[in-house]
């Protein structure tokens, strides 16, 4: 098992390097940056003072500087005009369409996608499962018929557009606005147990929205794994042997048709970063996804990297923590040929 983990962690140790080179460098290829962009308006507005100041900041942060030690320099491992000081001592660099250091810039934003997105898997797990089984164990009844008509239903519907007809439904029907986390009157105020209510109130929407579709597909998943697993031999064996039904399913079909969504723990991570975006913009919501968005349009290099590389680490600390649970919840596995 050490042996196991310290060559994956040298393997994601690599990875996340050769990820940052491609971020970096696919970042820097469109024609210039936000601030040479910036300075060249300034001075077709005659705003002398503000190129200037735009001119210093490309100097600070070495961006004048070829493109290779730029990037050396934002990884932390070649001194810059601030000698070291990158990711790799937590310095996350500074956002220039904000003006503000990048840590600022998604503090509230990347908690408060957790939080939407959390709640969504929450959402998803918690209705998902009893309906799958419900469908499997009861195959080709009423209910597995409307299950999968849902199924359907919510596969086919883009999100963005279910978010659309809320919104609009919601203001011509009752006159209220479903968009953003909170009330308009705590959008600049301190949490307080008011705000923190508002926030409550106004996760069911987006809750709803983005959970539709995942739980319609895990609906479906779930149910073709449980209907594969119930045909085999060893659930017919135990429920001849006298195992209740219901516990001989849950010891061991369900347990085995939980495989597929162990392993899709690497992409529900980052997806709980850089997932939804476009119903974040539909409802307004004040998460990652938009502004990572923005800083691509912008050139904002330093917040649209950040972004990047935390979906990267999300990713390959979620594929080792699918491969453990995996191993540990199915004793076919063996993690790197390791026999018990």
């Amino acid at each position: 098992m050490i042996r196991y983990l310290a060559r994956r962690l040298f393997t994601m140790a690599v990875t996340l390097l050769i990820i940052s080179a491609l971020v970096f460098f696919i970042i820097k290829l469109p024609p210039g940056d936000f601030l040479t962009n910036q300075i060249a308006e300034l001075r077709a507005q005659g705003e002398a003072a503000s190129a200037a100041k735009a001119e210093f900041l490309i100097k600070q942060y070495g961006l004048d500087k070829p493109v290779w030690e730029q990037y050396l320099v934002w990884l932390g491992v070649w001194p810059g005009p601030q000698g070291f000081s990158g990711l790799l001592q937590g310095n996350w660099g500074w956002s220039f369409e904000f003006d503000k250091p990048v840590a600022e810039v998604v503090g509230d934003a990347l908690w408060l996608t957790l939080l939407v997105n959390l709640a969504v898997v929450i959402f998803v797990h918690l209705v998902s499962i009893p309906i799958a089984i419900y469908s499997a164990i009861r195959q080709y009844s009423v209910g597995d018929y409307l299950a999968t008509f849902v199924g359907y239903l919510g596969l086919a519907t883009p999100n963005f557009l279910l978010a659309l007809i809320l919104l609009f439904y919601s203001n011509r029907w009752f006159g209220v606005s479903i968009g953003g986390l909170y009330d308009p009157q705590y959008a600049n105020e301190p949490w307080s147990w008011g705000k923190v209510q508002s926030l409550l109130a106004h996760l069911v929407v987006p809750t709803l929205v983005i959970g539709f579709a995942g739980t319609a597909a895990m609906i479906r998943r779930m149910r073709a794994n449980l209907l594969d697993e119930l045909g085999k031999q060893y659930y017919v064996t135990a429920k001849a042997k006298g195992l209740p039904p219901m516990k001989a399913l849950l010891k061991y079909p369900f347990r085995m048709s939980l495989n597929p969504f162990i392993a899709d723990i690497g992409n529900l991570l980052p997806h709980l970063v850089s997932g939804s975006v476009l119903v974040s913009l539909v409802l307004s919501l004040p998460t990652v996804g938009p502004l990572l968005l923005g800083a691509l349009k912008t050139q904002d290099q330093f917040l649209a990297g950040f972004i990047l590389m935390f979906v990267a680490v999300l990713t390959v600390v979620g594929m080792l923590i699918s491969d453990l649970l995996l191993a540990w919840l199915d004793p076919r596995i063996r993690l790197g040929g390791e026999a018990r």
